[in-house]
């Protein structure tokens, strides 16, 4: 008679097993899933700050203040066209 139980102790056995995997890979699972979102979260945060600093970036950097600071800052002041002289780079002969 105990030779009857045995295939079924076996399956009872290889289903058990089997549910506990399927737990077990649903939990792990799970938390891989909340790590994504934490980390998607993270990205758009970085996303955000990102455009926040280009924005900044090009308002520090626009010609206008650039030119107000060099004249209130370092008082300089953009030459008369009399003043101004042009040089030409000589081109050399390449032989």
């Amino acid at each position: 008679m105990n030779r009857h139980w045995l295939p079924v102790l076996a399956l009872a056995f290889a289903v058990l097993a089997s549910a506990i995997a399927v737990v077990e890979a649903k939990h792990e699972s799970r938390k891989r899933f909340v790590a994504l979102q934490l980390l998607e979260k993270e990205r758009d945060r970085m996303n955000v700050e990102w455009g926040q600093l280009q924005l900044e970036q090009g308002t520090w950097s626009t010609h206008s203040r650039v030119e107000s600071i060099a004249n209130k800052r370092l008082h300089m002041v953009i030459p008369e066209m009399e003043s101004v002289v042009i040089v030409r780079q000589k081109l050399l002969n390449k032989k």
